[in-house]
């Protein structure tokens, strides 16, 4: 305080015999000794203004301190010109009146309080307590001082390999970009950095970093400085910025649909994006066709994080789209295509249809049908507030008629038909009419439907016409076919005829042009006789050959009981001496003697009677033996034996063995022939 007293009482008295300039420099050296070495000097003043229009300045500063008690001012030097030149010297120094005493490291004036557009030089005072210090002196020309604040707002998207950067811009002049980047992957790598110059859109400043890889995030910072002056500044850099990898491809999306009382609740999956693309988050927006059209509810959707979505919509077709979004830009939109309800029995609506008044929150689809399918890119939707849109109903087309009311801020479908505002006859004729499998009588005729566009009313039935041009009479002869038929076989025609058929389609607007061929039915055939009798034979061979089968299958099931044979034991006569002399071939016997010992009178009867039935039964199946031996050999045979025969083996026997006969009685005597053939034959003693 003494040492600046002295130096005040020093200015009063001392006279400055050089300019006002020199003694304020003294003035300032001395107050700079008086503070000692309490006070810091501020430092990186600069001077600028915004942009190059800009009319309000700012300075700026830095001061390395901890006090809190610390205010600022800012000085400006500049050359005197004119009257004030030679008033008050050459050179004029003064504080610059809004940033006196200043409590902030910054400050703003006006261009009217300055000197713009010629060089001054500019300095800050900082006052501690009861020191102060000084900042070193700039000269700058502020009209050519331009700094642009950060970027902000900066947004990103990707071009194949190259990354588009967009900020908000400061003024419409392009300006001087430099972007520096390195990969999120890599936080310790150097960063990279490319210059270039911006190009100016309404309102936003874009570059474009080329020669990046669009599958990689990627950390991201940018300044800017102006192009339009001589002496810009560079803003300070952008907070850093991390860039997702490029969403390429589409969700994959999943759909499943539940049928409720007028309306279908549609569920949407999908699957999670890639990492790289989901780095700072992802969201998906999901809209409908329905709702783009507010028909017939008002349905707001915003953006969701999760893979799933439940919405509800009516009976008509309609597109649902689901597209994934983040920091770098969105996929390709996913199109969901949920068809319409169909429907059993499509009724044709009432005519009075157009006059209908439509209610509040309902609202009429109208489907224009191709190809026999309804397509949502086709639609005409009618409000209360849209009836002019009745207008864009065509003639002569088919549209498929929906009306939907929202309850509940669901819609729900309350009617289904077919529409023709107004029908028309065909418009084309039946496709590839045309003819097969010719035969004599009748003839298979074909052809495609008439296309819905082409219809131009609803197809009633076809009319199929024939006439036969060989006839000295032409007579037509027509007959309507169903409209879904598309393959008819036409009968009870002449034989080697020539049939012209024509045919075409019918509507309750009339009968469209008829497509045309010409038929040759085959002639008559005769009737094939050795086909005929071959078929006969055959017929026969098979009842032979059945009736053969059933026998054998009878005879095996119930075998024939066979009827018992008396033999004849006439003696035989023979014919000739020749006969008589004949050997006849005896076969070994075995005399078997049966000796009556015990054995009454009543025991002999007993088993003569029984030994005369088993002769009788033997002889009687001996006797049929013959008889069929007989029958097949003419009457005679040697291995065979008559009844002749075996008497005169019997009256041979008796007379070589007349003595031992004569001494048993009662001697039963049995013959048994090698060829099964047995004979018991009993003498009596006299």
């Amino acid at each position: 305080m003494i040492f600046r007293d002295f130096a005040l009482n020093l200015m009063e008295t001392v006279t400055c015999r050089r300019s006002l300039h020199l003694c304020i420099v003294v003035f300032m050296f001395l107050m700079t000794l008086g503070t000692g070495s309490t006070c810091e000097a501020p430092s990186t003043l600069q001077c600028f203004r915004r942009s190059s229009v800009e009319v309000i300045y700012v300075c700026e500063w830095t001061m390395n301190t901890t006090e809190s008690d610390v205010s600022y001012d800012l000085y400006i030097e500049y050359e005197a010109q004119g009257i004030l030149s030679a008033l008050l010297g050459p050179v004029r120094t003064e504080i610059v009146k809004d940033c006196r005493r200043v409590k902030e490291t910054t400050c703003s004036m006006h261009e009217d309080a300055l000197i713009t557009k010629r060089p001054v030089e500019i300095w800050v005072a900082a006052h501690v307590g009861n020191s102060s210090c000084t900042s070193p002196r700039r000269s700058v020309e502020l009209q050519q001082k331009v700094k642009h604040d950060v970027p902000k707002d900066i947004s990103m998207s990707w071009l194949k390999n190259n990354l588009s950067l967009s900020w908000t811009a400061v003024e419409e002049y392009p300006a001087l970009a430099e972007v520096r980047f390195r990969r999120l992957e890599h936080p310790t790598d150097s960063w990279e950095t490319r210059m270039t110059n911006t190009t100016h859109e309404p309102s936003k400043w874009s570059v474009i970093v080329v020669n990046l890889l669009k599958f990689t995030p990627y950390q991201v910072q940018i300044r800017q400085r102006s192009s339009h002056v001589r002496n810009p500044l560079w803003s300070d850099w952008s907070p850093v910025v991390t860039v997702p990898a490029e969403l390429e491809q589409k969700p994959e999306v999943s759909m499943t649909t539940r049928l409720l009382n007028g309306t279908r609740k549609v569920t949407l999956t999908w699957k999670p994006m890639p990492h790289a693309a989901a780095v700072t988050g992802v969201m998906y927006k999901v809209m409908d066709t329905q709702s783009s059209q507010r028909c017939p509810c008002v349905v707001k959707r915003p953006d969701i994080k999760s893979s799933e979505y439940q919405t509800y919509v009516s009976y008509s077709a309609v597109n649902i789209s689901v597209m994934a979004m983040n920091a770098a830009g969105s996929s390709p939109p996913a199109i969901i295509q949920v068809p319409a309800q169909p429907a059993a029995d499509l009724k044709i609506c009432n005519e009075t249809l157009m006059n209908k008044k439509i209610k509040k929150k309902t609202c009429r689809e109208f489907y224009e049908l191709r190809d026999g399918d309804s397509r949502p890119e086709n639609i005409i939707t009618v409000t209360a507030d849209k009836r002019r849109n009745m207008k864009d109903i065509q003639e002569f087309v088919c549209y498929l008629y929906f009306e939907h009311r929202c309850k509940r801020g669901k819609p729900h479908t309350i009617e289904m038909c077919l529409f023709y505002k107004k029908q028309g006859a065909p418009r084309i004729k039946p496709q590839n009419f045309t003819h097969s499998s010719e035969t004599d009588n009748s003839v298979n005729l074909s052809w495609k439907a008439i296309p819905p566009a082409d219809q131009r009313g609803f197809l009633t039935h076809y009319s199929l016409c024939s006439v036969k041009i060989s006839s000295p009479e032409v007579r037509k002869e027509c007959l309507n076919i169903s409209a879904s038929v598309i393959n008819y076989r036409l009968e009870n025609l002449t034989p080697g005829a020539q049939y012209n058929i024509s045919l075409a389609g019918v509507t309750p607007g009339g009968e469209g042009p008829n497509a045309q061929t010409t038929v040759n039915t085959l002639p008559e055939k005769p009737v094939n006789v050795l086909w005929s009798l071959s078929l006969l034979f055959v017929f026969f061979f098979i009842s032979t050959t059945c009736t053969c089968i059933l026998k054998r299958i009878k005879n095996k099931i119930f075998p024939p009981v066979p009827t018992p044979v008396i033999p004849n034991f006439t003696p035989y006569q023979a014919e000739s001496q020749e006969m008589l002399e004949r050997k006849e071939e005896v076969h070994e016997l075995t005399l078997l003697q049966l000796h009556p010992e015990v054995k009454s009178v009543h025991e002999d009867e007993e088993e003569s009677t029984i030994l005369r039935r088993d002769w009788d039964d033997d002889a009687d199946k001996d006797v049929e033996s013959e008889r069929g031996d007989s029958s097949l050999s003419g009457g005679t045979s040697d291995e065979c034996l008559g009844p002749g025969s075996t008497d005169q083996v019997l009256r041979r026997s008796k007379e070589g063995e007349a003595t031992d006969l004569e001494q048993l009685d009662n001697e039963i005597a049995m013959l048994i022939y090698r060829n099964g053939l047995v004979f018991d034959v009993k003498t009596e003693s006299p």
